[in-house]
């Protein structure tokens, strides 16, 4: 039996000028598993250098979840787009852009 990969389906990153870094990486996982029933793996950051604003993830043993700085709370996965929204709004909010 032939091991399927994960496929990405959105990638992001951006430095800007204050010093805030961007990224955001989403891939679509070949089977939905019971620790990611959405079939997908996700990893969004926004920060500085060695500082967390918000960051967005679901690594193994943990589920969908947010940190915000040193604050981990659960994340309520609704849908890709909604995710990047979510992400994008706490972006904006957290750094006025």
């Amino acid at each position: 039996m032939q091991h399927m990969k994960a496929r990405l389906v959105y990638k992001k990153k951006e430095w800007r000028s204050d010093g805030v870094i961007i990224e955001a990486v989403v891939w679509a996982l070949p089977a939905a598993t019971k620790e990611r029933p959405h079939g997908y793996k996700y990893r969004l950051f926004c920060g500085r250098p060695g500082e967390c604003l918000v960051r967005y993830d679901n690594e193994s043993g943990k589920g969908d979840h947010r940190h915000y700085g040193t604050r981990e709370e659960p994340y309520r996965f609704v849908s890709l787009s909604r995710l990047i929204d979510d992400f994008l709004s706490d972006v904006k909010r957290l750094t006025g852009d």
